[in-house]
């Protein structure tokens, strides 16, 4: 590293560096940008972090993020309660609410199982899930965890643990993307497509 170094400008760099898919030139770059900022700028930016920090927490009742008891999701009467969709993270909400096609509510689990990881049951919000079946009544759980290893894992597992409860378990269907070719497509995804097809 070279001898020049201002430390608090370093220190800022370094927190950026710290978040996700950022290196270490881009780190600089929003350090600097933000050195740059006129300081009530700076100073509201910062004030954001906090206060996101401060008051987001867990939904009382599908563990999404909100700054109240419960979300928006949770808290509207023109949802349908008897269907809950199932997620790995809230971003997922986010992108199934884009549909403006999905009238139930959520469930976050954030995370997958990943044993390799130390990542069980324990450290999911698959408890909560369980109690919230209980008290409520559901007609349909929709299985919507990504379609990696982890998420099958968590899937099957959430699955078997509902089938003696009597609630009809589904997965989101998945297969070939609007606008991909066939030919491009590996051999799970064609299989995944096949047993997904519909009639016209």
């Amino acid at each position: 590293m070279s001898s020049y170094n201002v430390a608090p400008l370093a220190n800022l760099a370094e927190q950026f560096e710290r978040l996700p898919g950022i290196g270490t030139k881009t780190a600089q770059r929003l350090a600097y940008y933000v050195l740059k900022m006129p300081r009530e700028k700076a100073v509201e930016f910062s004030q954001a972090i906090i206060s996101a920090h401060d008051n987001i927490h867990y939904c009382n009742e599908c563990c999404n993020l909100t700054d109240k008891e419960q979300c928006s999701v949770c808290a509207s009467p023109k949802r349908d309660h008897s269907v809950i969709c199932v997620v790995e993270d809230p971003r997922d909400v986010i992108a199934i609410e884009r549909t403006q096609e999905y009238h139930g509510v959520y469930h976050v689990l954030h995370g997958a199982m990943s044993p390799l990881n130390g990542i069980g049951p324990e450290q999911l919000t698959i408890k909560e899930l369980l109690s919230r079946l209980q008290k409520d009544t559901v007609n349909e759980v929709i299985m919507a965890t990504n379609p990696t290893i982890e998420g099958e894992t968590t899937s099957m597992y959430i699955s078997k643990l509902l089938k003696p409860l009597g609630i009809k378990v589904t997965r989101l269907a998945y297969g070939i993307p609007v606008g991909g070719d066939l030919e491009y497509a590996d051999e799970v995804t064609l299989l995944r497509a096949l047993e997904g097809r519909r009639e016209m």
